[in-house]
C-alpha cells in the first residue's frame, strides 16, 4: 500500500499522523509513505527525524481580517494544489489522508480532484477551518470527539479516536520516576503546560510551592525550556522539599505517563487522547488563546463525565491550584473513580480503527 499523509503547523496535527504511520508500519512493513508539509512548519523537523520521506509545498493561512495578504493566500493555494497534483501523480498513492493545518488543505483537495480516496482526521471537539473546507470534497471524515460530528456532512463521519492514544498505550512501561529521585510508590502529579510550557500555570505553581512542600504526594513540575531559568530565579531562596522536582523538559514523556497518578495541564487534543487512553484523572487549564476556544470544549467533554476538573486561566491562582489538587491527590476513592471514568472515554485502538476505515475505502473505490 502507498499512502500520502499531510498535516502541519502544530504538534496536534503532526503527532497523530506519525502515530498512524507507526501503526501502519507495524501492520504491514512494506507500506510506502510520503509526508507532505511545509518548509517552515514544525513538521519539517519532526517528520525527517522519524525517517519518513518528506516533501514540501508553499502555502499560508487566511487572515481573519480583510487583507491583501489573502489575495496572496489564494494565489499560493492554487499553485500549491498544482504542485500537490504533480507529487500525487508521481507517487501514485492508494489513499491520501490529511490531519489538519493549511498544508493538508492543498494536498487533500488535489487528491480529491484526482479521484484518489481521501480522508481527513479531526482531532478537536471544534472543527478546524481546513477540515471543514475539505469535508465537502473528501470521502470520509474521521473524528476524535463525538461532539464534532454535526459540524461535518453526516454521511461521511466516522468515529475513530486519535491515533496518538494507541501509540501512548503501546509505549514500553518502565518505572521512570526514580530517574527524577521520586518514589514509584507515592501518588505523583505531573504538571505540564506543553512543550513550551504555560506561563500562567508556571506562575501558579511558584506561588503554590510553599504549601505543596507539606503534602504527602509528589509533584513533577515541567516548566518548558523557555520558562525554566525564570522559574528557577523566582524560586531562588524558596525551600523545595524532596516531594517536588522541577525540570525544563522531559525526554521520556511517553514512558513516564504510566507512572503518573494525575496530570495538570492544557486541554489540547493530543493531551486529551493520551489522558483518556491511559485512564488518568486530570486538572485541565484550557488555553484561552486558541481558535474558537476549542480547548475549553475539549476539557468539558472530560469534566462532564467526572474524569477531570477544570480551572479557567483567569481563575488560576496558587491557592486555587492547591485546593483542586488536594481534592484529588488526598482522596484515593475520588482519584480511582476519575481514573475509571477517564478510561471509559479512551480509544486505545484509535489507529487500528482509522486503518480499517482506510482499507475499506480503498476497496470501495477500486
Amino acid at each position: 500500500m502507498k499512502i500520502i499523509v499531510s498535516g502541519g503547523g502544530t504538534g496536534g496535527h503532526i503527532y497523530p499522523a506519525l502515530a498512524l504511520i507507526e501503526a501502519l508500519k507495524i501492520k504491514d512493513p512494506t507500506t510506502e509513505f510520503l509526508y507532505v508539509g511545509t518548509e517552515k512548519g514544525l513538521e519539517s523537523r519532526i517528520v525527517p527525524d522519524n525517517h519518513i520521506p518528506f516533501k514540501t509545498i508553499k502555502i499560508q493561512g487566511f487572515k481573519r481580517s480583510l487583507s491583501m495578504e489573502n489575495v496572496k493566500t489564494i494565489q499560493l493555494f492554487l499553485k500549491s494544489v498544482k504542485d500537490a497534483k504533480k507529487m500525487i501523480k508521481a507517487f501514485k498513492p492508494d489513499i491520501v489522508i490529511g490531519t489538519g493545518g493549511y498544508v493538508s488543505g492543498a494536498v487533500v483537495y488535489a487528491a480529491a480532484r484526482l479521484h484518489i480516496p481521501t480522508i481527513v482526521h479531526e482531532q478537536n471537539s471544534v472543527a478546524g477551518i481546513t477540515n471543514k473546507f475539505l469535508s465537502h470534497f473528501v470521502d470520509k471524515v474521521a473524528i476524535s470527539f463525538e461532539s464534532v460530528a454535526d459540524q461535518f456532512p453526516k454521511k461521511k463521519v466516522v468515529f475513530t479516536g486519535n491515533p496518538r492514544a494507541q501509540q501512548v498505550v503501546n509505549e514500553t512501561k518502565i518505572d521512570a520516576l526514580s530517574e527524577y529521585n521520586l518514589s514509584d510508590d507515592i501518588p505523583t502529579m505531573l504538571v505540564f503546560g506543553g512543550s513550551r510550557g504555560a506561563e500562567k500555570i508556571n506562575q501558579a505553581m511558584v506561588t503554590a510551592i510553599p504549601e505543596l512542600n507539606k503534602k504527602p504526594y509528589q509533584i513533577l513540575f515541567v516548566t518548558g525550556n523557555v520558562h525554566y531559568d525564570k522559574i528557577m530565579a523566582n524560586l531562588d531562596g524558596v525551600q523545595l522539599n524532596e516531594n517536588i522536582i522541577v525540570k525544563p523538559y522531559l525526554n521520556n514523556m511517553p514512558n513516564l505517563l504510566s507512572n503518573i497518578s494525575v496530570i495538570l495541564g492544557r486541554a489540547g487534543a493530543t493531551s486529551i487522547a493520551e489522558i483518556t487512553a491511559l485512564g488518568l484523572p486530570s486538572i485541565l487549564v484550557p488555553s484561552p488563546y486558541v481558535t474558537n476556544n476549542h480547548q475549553t470544549k475539549n476539557a468539558m467533554s472530560l469534566v462532564s463525565n467526572n474524569a477531570a476538573k477544570l480551572i479557567t486561566e483567569d481563575a488560576l491562582t496558587g491557592e486555587k491550584l492547591v485546593e483542586v489538587v488536594d481534592e484529588i491527590m488526598l482522596n484515593d476513592d475520588v482519584r480511582k473513580q476519575m481514573a475509571e471514568n477517564s478510561r471509559k472515554m479512551g480509544v486505545p485502538d484509535a489507529a487500528d480503527r482509522l486503518i480499517v476505515v482506510m482499507e475499506d475505502l480503498i476497496k470501495e473505490k477500486k
